[in-house]
């Protein structure tokens, strides 16, 4: 969303002094607390902000989680409403909505992910929370309100939401109804008594009128608090109120338009002109005003106003921000357009330059489109191009695309290319080559000038103009690797260097970053790694220093791939040390940065470190985290989790990171769900991963490519797990016969990283054919390449089998100090104890205290009662038993666990 957000959106409004107690509406409202859902449904100016905002103050003195966010429609916007949504939570209960926050930092969020994520946050708050939408009938969008349901349906019972509005919302409101999970308030609810009407008109605003003066107004007004307010307004200062009120007659509609006229005709010229102008605007201050206006004392006039309770909302404690009420607003508005219909463009222009010489972009665009000048707006986006790239607002700059005139574009090369730019990013490819051949066009030195009666090219950032025929190039190497035209991507970018001048850092970075993916996708690691370094650096020249995190990224894995981890780790640590020195204290992608020291940490067996980044990497927020960061946590979080032997908890993790994925060019050489395989695999669970392979189309014969490197590993896995499982040989051969293959490919490439697993894995399929000698060669050599770098979990991942390796291997070098520190380390590979060989995975201090009472004559639900746990909590234990004993009932278990020494022999307790 297009800049900061607004603060006073998410501040519960302020009470006005002499607000009538309500205690029996507020009774009504205090239900609400006891429902999924509470709706304050009903026409305008029925009092619903304020008894809101009331209900919840009161909510907050007594120590609830209270979160507010008044609506309007800008906020239609499905990136802008979430984005506040998830941060009036945050404000009710601190860490709420990181991830989602997150997400909607993404190019396309999916409103899926942003609410799981959302809801699974809100399910882990202790204590009740109660969110308020005021003004919810702003909200017409569809995958808003779609979402909304989504979230109804799905909140935790002690999170409450409340809906104020004019309308009812599109919402299953009979079937809540039904379940007992609504409250409503509706219009009858809310109007005034006539006890009520009183306490405000006598009390209030001390009017002193007689008890059937104040009948007949509640009865001519129905209860409307906004029309009784209205009508106490022009009431002020007359001789004969009761003329009046005998007088007063007509529906919503006429109150509102006669109430109207009473208000602002019985206001000076000068503070009715005054209101009539400044209502074009959302948002007030004394200097806004003045630019507005053409005077000079709007600090003082927006005093007055609220002095005289002219529906005027203060938005800060300071008083120097200030909204009219919405209703107010709109009369207002409403009598500027049949008044002074000419002098609203006027207004709307005079607002938007106040904004754009206040530095706020979008509000001097979102004026200059009121005024219907789509000229200026349009170069006022053009100049805003540079900043929203190097912000990565893109997102932004497509919603103004789709408000400008076709026309106004095509005759703005620079603007073209911007928007160009900004489909590029957000994945939308299909017009692009058509704008590049727009803006191409005006590449031709003739073409500056009208032709056959033509527009005239417009330029208004003349800079970027020279710069186009290198950012066409670039935008077309972008669309080549986005269609997988890896020839073309590097054709264009060759192209995009030769024309961009040396001191073009921004069009040079981006070439390079794009003949880096290139090179990277096919296989070429250190032609990548090359001019993915120079991109690195000449984005830090060119300012763009977020981008680089990016760049650190792909440089690290790119020298992961290559075995190199001294080299990946310096590359997150200089990405850090360069960040330090910008602008902003923590820069969009530095959680990443953590991420990736965290999978160093653990590859060199220091799970302790490894997790202390990760959790670095949350503490920083959404805020400092890459869309893609999402699941690459995920995925680190879950490699650790299998490490420490939790394998479902690893699995759970890697399906999270698959539905979080985002794409992006970076080609996607680790599929997460080739690592769900391996778990599979590891929790001996081959069927599972062999139908991973039948839907990826995998077979040992496949030509071998690096963008599927890691799957064909995988793949080789599989075939010596299934080998193990049917004691077949056939499986055996087939992943030797690929693992052959695999090496020759990665040994082309340099991929020392690829080496040293595919050797693991011929030390293991060698293991399997009893051929200790056929074992030990590839291991040996797995040793000599993973020691200078210290790899230690590509070993000890492999389980039991490859502890008894490395104890042969230590036998034959005694001396190994290599071999020492893997057999220490690998403590939990080789089992707590030495004499168990045949357990698969070790089995958790828990698990074998449940093991043990599955020895006994126990059942289950007294197991449960013994452990003081649940039943549900005791059939996890012993499904993980069984998965690690390679057993499918109780029976077998504990006969095994008695072969390996793991319990005793006992009937009784």
């Amino acid at each position: 969303m297009a800049g900061p957000l607004l603060d006073a959106k998410l501040r519960v409004p302020l009470r006005r002094r002499g607000v009538t107690e309500r205690p029996r509406v507020d009774g009504l409202l205090e239900r609400g607390t006891e429902c999924t859902l509470t709706l304050v449904s009903a026409p305008a100016g029925f009092g619903k902000t304020t008894l809101l905002a009331g209900w919840l103050e009161s909510l907050a003195a007594a120590g609830w989680s209270t979160a507010w966010l008044s609506l309007d429609q800008g906020d239609n916007d499905p990136a802008r409403f979430w984005t506040y949504l998830v941060t009036a939570l945050e404000t009710a209960s601190s860490g709420v909505g990181a991830v989602a926050l997150s997400l909607l930092g993404s190019a396309q969020p999916s409103t899926d992910f942003v609410l799981g994520t959302l809801l699974n946050d809100l399910r882990a708050v202790s204590g009740d929370v109660v969110l308020v939408l005021d003004d919810y009938h702003v909200i017409e969008a569809r995958e808003i309100q779609e979402g909304i349901a989504f979230l109804v349906a799905h909140l935790p019972p002690h999170v409450h939401l409340v809906l104020g509005g004019r309308a009812d919302p599109v919402l299953p409101l009979a079937r809540l109804r039904a379940r007992g999970e609504l409250l409503e308030l509706r219009a009858a609810d809310l109007r005034f008594t006539g006890s009520e009407a009183a306490s405000y008109l006598n009390g209030s605003m001390g009017l002193g009128l007689g008890v059937e003066d104040v009948a007949a107004l509640g009865t001519r007004t129905e209860g409307w608090i906004a029309a009784l307010q209205l009508a106490a307004l022009s009431m002020q200062g007359r001789e004969d109120p009761t003329a009046f009120i005998a007088d007063f007659a007509g529906d919503d509609r006429y109150i509102v338009d006669f109430l109207t006229e009473e208000v602002l005709l019985n206001q000076p010229d000068d503070v009715r002109d005054f209101l009539l102008r400044t209502s074009v605007l959302e948002r007030l201050n004394g200097p806004l005003c003045d630019a507005v206006t053409g005077q000079d004392d709007g600090r003082l006039r927006l005093a007055a106003l609220e002095r005289a309770n002219l529906f005027l909302v203060p938005l800060d404690n300071h008083r120097q921000s200030y909204r009219y009420h919405q209703l107010f607003a709109d009369v207002l508005q409403a009598r500027l357009v049949e008044e002074r219909g000419e002098e609203l463009p006027g207004l709307h222009r005079r607002a938007s330059t106040w904004y754009e010489q206040n530095g706020a972009a979008a509000d001097a665009i979102r004026h200059a489109l009121a005024a219907g000048d789509v000229e200026r707006a349009a170069g006022l986006i053009e100049r805003a191009v540079p900043a929203i790239r190097q912000d990565r607002q893109e997102a932004l700059l497509r919603a103004w695309s789709t408000v400008l005139p076709d026309d106004v574009v095509r005759c703005r090369p620079v603007l073209g290319v911007g928007l160009a730019g900004a489909l590029l990013v957000g994945g939308e490819i299909g017009g692009v080559e058509a704008r590049l051949q727009d803006v191409e066009r005006w590449l031709d030195p003739s073409a500056t000038a009208a032709d056959d009666g033509g527009p005239a090219m417009v330029v208004v950032d003349p800079e970027q103009f020279r710069r186009l025929p290198e950012t066409i190039a670039v935008y077309r190497a972008a669309l080549a690797l986005g269609v997988g035209d890896i020839a073309g991507t590097i054709g264009h970018a060759r192209h995009a260097l030769a024309l961009a001048p040396t001191d073009d850092h921004l069009s040079r970075a981006a070439a390079r970053g794009l003949l880096g993916l290139a090179y990277w996708g096919t296989g070429q690691l250190e032609a990548a790694h090359g001019v993915y370094a120079d991109s690195m650096a000449g984005l830090y020249r060119a300012g763009h220093v977020a981008d680089t995190f990016g760049c650190a990224i792909a440089l690290a894995d790119i020298r992961l791939a290559q075995g190199r981890l001294d080299d990946a780790m310096r590359t997150y640590e200089q990405a850090l040390a360069n960040a330090a020195t910008g602008r902003d204290p923590v820069l969009r992608g530095t959680a990443d940065m953590y991420v990736g020291l965290s999978g160093i940490c653990r590859e060199r067996g220091d799970l302790q470190g490894a997790a202390r980044h990760l959790a670095r990497s949350q503490e920083l927020g959404a805020g400092s985290e890459l869309p893609q960061n999402l699941y690459r946590r995920r995925v680190a979080m879950a490699r650790i989790r299998e490490a420490e032997g939790d394998l479902a908890g690893a699995f759970d993790l890697l399906d999270t990171a698959e539905r979080l994925y985002v794409g992006d060019y970076f080609p996607d050489v680790r599929p997460v769900a080739a690592l769900k395989a391996r778990i599979r695999v590891a929790q001996g669970r081959v069927g599972d991963a062999l139908g991973w392979v039948r839907d990826r189309g995998l077979s040992p014969d496949d030509e071998l490519s690096y963008i599927r490197e890691f799957e064909h590993i995988t793949l080789a896995r599989v075939l010596l797990a299934r080998s193990t499982a049917e004691g077949s040989v056939h499986p055996l051969d087939e992943a030797t016969r690929l693992l052959g293959r695999l090496l020759d490919a990665a040994e082309d490439g340099g991929r020392t990283g690829s080496i040293i697993e595919i050797l693991v894995l011929q030390a293991s399929a060698g293991h399997l054919r009893g051929d200790l000698a056929a074992a030990l060669a590839p291991l040996q050599r797995a040793l000599t390449l993973a020691g200078p770098e210290g790899h230690v979990r590509v070993f000890l991942d492999e389980g039991a089998p490859m502890a008894s390796l490395l104890r042969a291997a230590a036998k034959q070098q005694p001396s190994s100090v290599q071999l020492r520190r893997l057999l220490t380390s690998g403590d939990d590979v080789d089992q707590a104890a030495p004499g168990n060989p045949g357990l698969i995975e070790p089995l958790s201090d828990r698990e074998l205290e449940v093991l043990r009472l599955l020895g006994t004559d126990l059942d289950g639900p007294d197991i449960a009662r013994e452990l003081m746990v649940s039943l549900n909590t005791l059939r996890t234990h012993t499904r993980h038993i069984y998965t690690k004993l390679g057993v499918t009932n109780r029976r077998a278990a504990v006969r095994r666990a008695r072969e390996l020494d793991l319990i005793v022999h006992s009937t009784g307790r």
